[in-house]
């Protein structure tokens, strides 16, 4: 059938994988990490998914019900594990891709170590959330305190006794503040530039995701209206808090920004309790504060910054025409964006990431057998 590589071992590289094998179509999965699942490895330790178990599992194996509801971070490695063992996918690990360029008869790939090797069907797959990026402040060579990405923060251990700023409301922020401030961090502020959409995990055992895929086809307008009455009725009324009200509606964001919604597990809370305090968005930083849009300033001993990530695309293609000025694939998802090519795990629903990587996966494998 063809060579074909798939590059990333994450969820949506070993879905388009397992797809493919199924079709009986082999393929090496080449990943720049130590085993599977490498980027979720790597997150903070209370993170659980933020999509239930039965519409997060990958075709042909779902998530075993003993890793309950909301699926911790750790038992979602030990199911992908599974995944790559049941499905007999063959992984390359410490494979690490530099460069893909057109070659001779589909693409050449250039790894770290120098070798060439050649695909004759490439997908990649290496995910939305790849590349950390922290926004080049003013000043901020000049700042003598601590500063992480959110993508390094663990748990709030090393932050004990401290005064720490979350800079970036969406997930990771706000879940890192509450995990802060339930961990013995001395203060904990959360800088926001753009107020967030909060919404609660779920209402009477109703999940926020079964609202996504169900209302979110309806037209952008309506649903924007029917978010933001369902979000007056179902939480307090932050602006006494120092957060205000979305001026945008969700789906707008969603459509325009690629921005999911805030899913409560405990930022309420600990706003309204004083735990966390909400501050200005980040402007600057001298050598000892942190300078705010309302003129104020902080003087935290860490700052945290969720501020997001790139897909780290254009490093990995000569050829700037494939992508939006986000980075993100203009074709993606299951039709080739060049004969060949294929770009999977890049779309942002309310449905969730790993429910759309599955979706995708099978569209891609279809399409890769039917042409080989």
């Amino acid at each position: 059938m063809g060579d074909v590589t798939v590059l990333g071992a994450g969820a949506a590289g070993l879905a388009v994988a397992a797809q493919l094998k199924a079709r009986g179509v082999d393929c090496v999965v080449l990943e720049r990490g130590p085993g599977v699942a490498t980027s979720w490895r790597g997150r903070y330790d209370r993170l659980r998914l933020h999509t239930i178990r039965g519409l997060s599992g990958l075709p042909g194996f779902p998530i075993p019900w003993r890793y309950g509801r909301w699926v911790r971070r750790d038992d979602l490695v030990r199911y992908l594990e599974a995944y790559t063992e049941r499905f007999g996918i063959e992984v390359r690990t410490g494979t690490a891709v530099q460069r893909v360029e057109p070659g001779a008869d589909g693409w050449s790939l250039r790894l770290e170590d120098g070798s060439e090797r050649p695909a004759r069907t490439l997908v990649v797959a290496t995910g939305y959330l790849h590349t950390p990026v922290v926004p080049q402040w003013p000043g901020l060579q000049t700042w003598t305190g601590t500063l992480v990405h959110s993508a390094r923060y663990r748990n709030a251990e090393p932050f004990r006794g401290k005064d720490v700023l979350v800079v970036g409301p969406g997930n990771s922020g706000a879940e890192i503040a509450t995990d802060l401030a339930e961990g013995g961090a001395a203060s904990v502020s959360l800088a926001i530039r753009t107020p967030p959409h909060i919404v609660r995990r779920e209402t009477a055992g109703w999940p926020a995701q079964m609202n996504g895929l169900l209302l979110g086809r309806l037209p952008e307008r309506v649903f924007n209206t029917m978010a933001a009455s369902v979000a007056r009725m179902e939480m307090p009324d932050l602006r006494p808090y120092g957060i205000d009200r979305p001026a945008e509606g969700l789906m707008t964001r969603l459509r325009t920004r690629r921005y999911v919604p805030v899913q409560d597990v405990g930022i309420v809370r600990d706003v309204i309790a004083g735990r966390v305090r909400p501050v200005g968005a980040v402007q600057g930083f001298t050598a000892s504060s942190v300078l705010l849009a309302d003129g104020t300033s902080v003087q935290p001993d860490a700052v945290i910054a969720a501020t997001g990530y790139g897909t780290g695309l254009r490093d990995l293609f000569d050829d700037p025409s494939l992508f939006d000025e986000t980075g993100v694939p203009l074709v993606h998802g299951g039709p080739p964006a060049r004969p060949g090519l294929f770009f999977v795990g890049y779309d942002v629903t309310l449905g969730g990431m790993l429910r759309q990587a599955a979706i995708e996966s099978r569209r891609v494998a279809r399409t890769i057998r039917s042409r080989s």
